[in-house]
């Protein structure tokens, strides 16, 4: 099977999305005779991966790219903000990319030296492909995806969307009236979307083609998987993010604040950002003394091993896409406990980790706060819930069980195979909390 892997942000060394485009398309490099495809900026770091150099080509956007990406970054800040512009800014900087693929790939392409196209990156639904009708004239599949992005900003917080300076999100829909957003959809073959925040946001009209695959997916030599263990008081605690407003380390901090104050637990905290210096006041304020750690930035490598020595990865994000670090910490051994909304609410589920619904920050706080309640009285509860983690990792969110998939897609697309049967996304679960029997949220089963 010959597959043309377009990854625009293609990256092993870099962390988001760069990091999910790499780690998809060399996974399907692995298990087909495939072509990858991505920006100049990623070349240094993938030919340190030692990958045949036949295999990969190179496309120098830079002349639109580097103007775009410094001007995201004046209109953003440059301190780990307004995500929605940086993606807007790129976005209108994608077409150029695929225009010199075209040329450069174009002749190829009507030659048949491609079964199929995969456009694995961008992420964001808001970029539109001239491939799309390009291959359709050409009867070559072409499968785009995945695509997330635009879950809501919670209407319990409307604060954040000023403190992340999100401004554009109130008009981010205007994309879908762009004729290049429909003709992209209309031109696919198939479509991977990632969330059910982006099923509800695409159009019905070509629902025959939508796959359903969450995005991120976990490399296995740099997460190996836990092995079975159990856990006792004192529990270890570990939060890790960027360290801004919507992640709700602030909420973390509050509701251990019996459990560390007793000290029946520890926190370690890793990341950085501009909420660091206020965070660390308030544990101050608190008085939690040494049993909270904030360990500032880790090299990515690093954080498994800190991760993998917690009972527990809290983290109580208030709006996230993919939620690939709730993925690590399941790799590694420690138990998620995660705000139901988003991305970790289609990842976890009662039979590998705790999740609470969508609050207000109150009622939010007491509910964390019942629940880690819970796990200091029956803190063997863990083993069961680190046991089922690791399995679904392996059976479903390593790289390769996902390149598995795709190529699974790649044969119905070629007309080669039966559908897959993964269309849809698990069913929005009940408001309340999770009980011991979830079977209405288990995620991403064939």
């Amino acid at each position: 099977m010959r597959p043309l892997i377009i990854a625009e942000a293609a990256n092993p060394e870099w962390s988001s999305v760069p990091l999910v485009g790499w780690s998809q398309a060399e996974a399907l490099l692995r298990q087909t005779d495939g072509h990858l495809v991505t920006q100049i900026r990623n070349a240094e770091a993938i030919r340190r991966t030692g990958l045949d150099p036949e295999r990969v080509t190179f496309i120098d956007s830079e002349r639109i790219a580097a103007p775009a990406y410094r001007l995201a970054e004046r209109l953003a800040g440059g301190d780990g903000k307004a995500w929605t512009v940086i993606t807007a800014i790129q976005s209108l900087s994608y077409p150029y990319f695929e225009w010199l693929v075209e040329r450069r790939f174009g002749p190829r392409m009507a030659q048949g030296a491609f079964d199929l196209v995969h456009r694995v990156t961008p992420l964001s639904p808001t970029a539109p492909s001239r491939l799309a009708k390009r291959c359709h004239q050409l009867g070559l599949p072409f499968v785009l995806g995945p695509l997330n992005g635009g879950t809501p900003w919670p209407k319990e917080y409307p604060e954040l969307i000023a403190q992340e300076r999100e401004w554009l999100t109130r008009v981010r829909r205007l994309y879908e009236w762009l004729p290049s957003a429909r003709s992209t959809r209309a031109h696919a073959t198939a479509v991977i979307l990632a969330s059910r925040a982006a099923f509800e946001r695409e159009s019905p009209a070509f629902a025959d083609r939508y796959f359903y695959m969450p995005e991120n997916g976990i490399d296995l030599s740099r997460f190996p998987l836990a092995e079975p263990r159990s856990s006792r008081l004192p529990l270890r605690f570990v939060f890790v993010g960027r360290l801004v407003p919507y992640k709700g380390l602030d909420i973390a901090l509050e509701a251990l604040k019996p459990a560390l104050r007793a000290g029946e637990a520890s926190f370690e905290v890793v990341g950085d950002g501009p909420e660091r210096s206020r965070v660390e006041a308030r544990a101050a304020e608190l008085d939690l003394g040494s049993q909270v750690r904030f360990h500032g930035w880790v090299a990515h490598r690093e954080v498994s091993k800190l991760v993998g020595q917690a009972d527990v990865f809290l983290f109580p994000s208030l709006r996230e896409f993919g939620g690939g670090v709730v993925l690590e910490a399941m790799a590694v051994g420690a138990v998620p406990m995660i705000v139901d909304y988003g991305g970790p609410g289609e990842l976890v589920d009662a039979s590998t980790g705790v999740k609470v619904p969508m609050q207000p920050r109150a009622s939010l706080i007491d509910a964390l706060q019942r629940e880690i309640g819970r796990l200091l009285d029956t803190p063997e509860r863990l083993e069961a819930m680190r046991i089922e983690g690791v399995e679904r990792i392996r059976n479903l969110h390593a790289w390769d069980k996902k390149a598995e998939r795709i190529v699974e897609l790649y044969r119905w697309v070629l007309g080669n195979g039966p559908k897959p049967s993964w269309t849809r996304p698990p069913v929005a679960p009940p408001s309340g909390v999770q009980g011991e029997d979830d079977s209405t949220s288990t995620p991403f089963r064939a």
